[in-house]
């Protein structure tokens, strides 16, 4: 359940918050995505979901060793640890920069989006996106066999 959980988080920022963001001008952007990263970082978050998922899932591929559905589950904690490396390697980098720069009323919001790199940022959520999905869809087939 954490690893679709996880999905849904990733896919709601590539479908929704990051399509409803891109239409804001630049002030709006910095305030409102320094705001919902500033909230999602919470223990509840990290706890259940986001540390949930690739705990929970290597549990269950430790329990299905050997079995037939280990593969699936093992192909789900790849996605899963690779969802976190992204995670760790560009997007924290990114948004924790641009909470930084938003607290300084001194910097420009147009210069702020600008070294954020959206386009970036949406590109690679994306890709989180799709590995948690395919992590989500492996893991229930592993367990299912």
């Amino acid at each position: 359940m954490t690893t679709g959980l996880l999905a849904g988080v990733f896919q709601l920022y590539t479908f929704a918050i990051m399509p409803g963001l891109r239409r804001v001008d630049d002030g709006t952007f910095v305030t409102a995505f320094a705001s919902l990263d500033r909230a999602i970082v919470n223990p509840w978050f990290l706890l259940v979901i986001f540390f949930g998922s690739p705990v929970l899932t290597a549990l269950a591929a430790i329990a299905g060793w050997g079995g037939p559905g280990f593969a699936w589950m093992v192909g789900a904690l790849a996605a899963t640890v690779a969802c976190i490396v992204i995670t760790v390697v560009v997007q924290l980098p990114a948004n924790n920069a641009l909470k930084v720069e938003a607290g300084d009323p001194r910097q420009d919001a147009g210069a702020i989006r600008g070294r954020f790199r959206e386009t970036r940022w949406a590109a690679w959520n994306l890709v989180r996106s799709v590995l948690s999905t395919g992590a989500a869809v492996g893991l229930a087939v592993g367990l299912a066999q």
